[in-house]
């Protein structure tokens, strides 16, 4: 396995070509995390593959002191997949949440032999039923890296997600034109993708041709910024 290359903050401006697109291989990303404009944190995302031929994709979220938003609070997310018909398929999903006098654990398994889903720990009552699954389910962690094989300039993106208990569709649509996305002294040529059908919570990514990862993540809650997570440095792993 060739290593993806590494990108640092210290190595100046860059402007990414189109590439092609990158198979799926494990990689540890690096992102710092900011709210309404402010650094408020960092982020790291990773993608490993495990000794049974799985996939795990990892998102932890940790808040800087001195920010009223994510203070002392600490998001771990984790979902073990395979892939099957070029598709990510989720076999189980946990989210652990650590704030000061607070903390929530929540576990998902997908079965896909009686292709059904369950949730279990601090879940509300009412998704703690079994949800039946489709093919093409997928966790919302795993729609990070379906943005990534998907994206396509003027494509349109309809994933169902099963997730914490529940099922919703999320509709997207991917700017015709590349844009020039700033990350601090780096430089990408990104498309934009955005979802249609989130009324007033939004979600952006903007993806890289040759970048396994979003270069930028974008939370938006009735117009105002909430989680901007911008990509500073990215490694392949072997």
């Amino acid at each position: 396995m060739i290593p993806l290359p590494l990108r640092t903050l210290l190595i100046g401006t860059l402007t990414l070509v189109s590439l092609p697109a990158l198979a799926l291989e494990p990689f540890v990303a690096t992102y710092q995390a900011y709210n309404e404009g402010k650094l408020a944190g960092a982020a790291k995302m990773q993608v490993v593959q495990t000794e049974d031929a799985r996939w795990r994709v990892d998102l932890g979220i940790r808040g800087t002191r001195g920010f009223a938003w994510l203070a002392g609070l600490n998001i771990e997310q984790s979902t073990v997949f395979d892939t099957r018909d070029e598709q990510y398929r989720p076999l189980s999903q946990a989210t652990v949440k650590h704030a000061v006098f607070t903390g929530k654990k929540m576990s998902g398994v997908y079965d896909w032999q009686v292709r059904s889903a369950r949730w279990q720990g601090d879940v509300k009552k009412t998704r703690t039923a079994a949800i039946p699954l489709q093919d093409g389910d997928m966790s919302a962690l795993l729609v990070n890296l379906a943005v990534i094989r998907d994206a396509q300039p003027g494509k349109a993106l309809s994933y169902r997600v099963v997730d914490n208990g529940r099922a919703r569709d999320y509709q997207y649509a991917v700017a015709a034109q590349t844009e020039i996305v700033n990350v601090d002294d780096l430089s990408y040529d990104a498309m934009r993708v955005a979802r249609t059908n989130g009324g007033n919570d939004e979600t952006i990514f903007w993806v890289a041709n040759g970048v396994p990862t979003p270069v930028r993540i974008l939370q938006r809650e009735n117009g105002q910024d909430t989680l901007d997570l911008r990509l500073v440095e990215y490694q392949g792993v072997q």
